[in-house]
């Protein structure tokens, strides 16, 4: 057992602290841009390590990635854990108003999206906002 000198206790209580309400309940904080799109479908911005326990409470079995950017080992290692299956369709972001997706990426994530059996799911790129 590692004991804490009294500069690394503190850093501890202080981020436990971040985690908990003054009841001592664990605070859950949704990803950037979080919303439910329809029932079992959910959209967001890019979930980090802070969003990991609000996104257990949703009881996801998949998540839609539309970046082309490979996902995070971290993210990957929450997703294992939780047994939720990525679907990445690497999606180019811009500002330009039409964008010109290859028509078959957009029919292959319309069938994980329309397929009950890959719901709950969220739909997520980096801001939230594709």
């Amino acid at each position: 057992m590692k004991l804490l000198d009294q500069h690394e206790q503190h850093n501890t209580e202080t981020v436990l602290a971040d985690k908990l309400d003054s009841n001592g309940e664990e605070l859950y904080t949704p990803p950037v841009n979080f919303s439910m799109v329809d029932n079992g479908v959910f959209r967001s911005g890019f979930p980090d390590s802070a969003n990991f326990s609000f996104i257990k409470t949703l009881g996801l079995r998949s998540i839609v990635y539309l970046c082309p950017e490979p996902y995070p080992e971290h993210n990957i290692e929450f997703l294992k854990a939780n047994r939720i299956h990525l679907f990445q369709f690497g999606i180019e972001g811009t500002k330009e108003p039409f964008v010109n997706i290859p028509e078959t990426t957009i029919r292959e994530a319309l069938q994980v999206v329309l397929d009950v059996n890959n719901h709950p799911l969220l739909i997520h790129c980096k801001r939230g906002k594709v």
